[in-house]
């Protein structure tokens, strides 16, 4: 999987999910939502990679995480999410609602629509979402 591969991947979840909200399955809209951050996230790390360079070890192996708040610091993000957070009030709301998400979340039989909602929200708002933020850095 590459960059521009994650990159598709981020709009297709997004997309998904956005169909699943609006046919109130509140469940598969939270998980496919996070999981398209944690892809967006993901191609911030793959810019890191450059084509040929044998991979670094540790690069690698810290990227095969879920945990959205680590795959940051594995993309060199954390410094500036700090910055953004502190410029952007709403940001940092969305980013304390999406920072929460996880991979079990798969495993969830109840999601709430407003939980489904404010992540889904929380991810792509124009203004102070994060992958609008994310979408800087790929």
């Amino acid at each position: 999987m590459n960059k521009n591969n994650l990159e598709e991947l981020v709009e297709i979840r997004i997309k998904e999910a956005k169909i699943l909200l609006d046919a109130e399955c509140y469940q598969g809209a939270y998980y496919l939502a996070g999981y398209a951050l944690e892809c967006a996230i993901k191609a911030c790390i793959a810019k890191q990679v450059q084509q040929h360079d044998f991979p670094n070890f540790e690069l690698a192996n810290k990227s095969y995480t879920h945990k959205l708040t680590d795959l940051l610091g594995v993309a060199g993000l954390k410094q500036k999410l700090n910055e953004k957070e502190k410029q952007d009030t709403d940001f940092k709301l969305n980013w304390s609602i999406a920072k929460d998400w996880n991979e079990k979340t798969r495993y969830e039989n109840i999601i709430e629509e407003n939980k489904a909602k404010d992540l889904y929200d929380a991810i792509i708002n124009n203004q102070s979402g994060i992958l609008t933020w994310l979408k800087t850095f790929w």
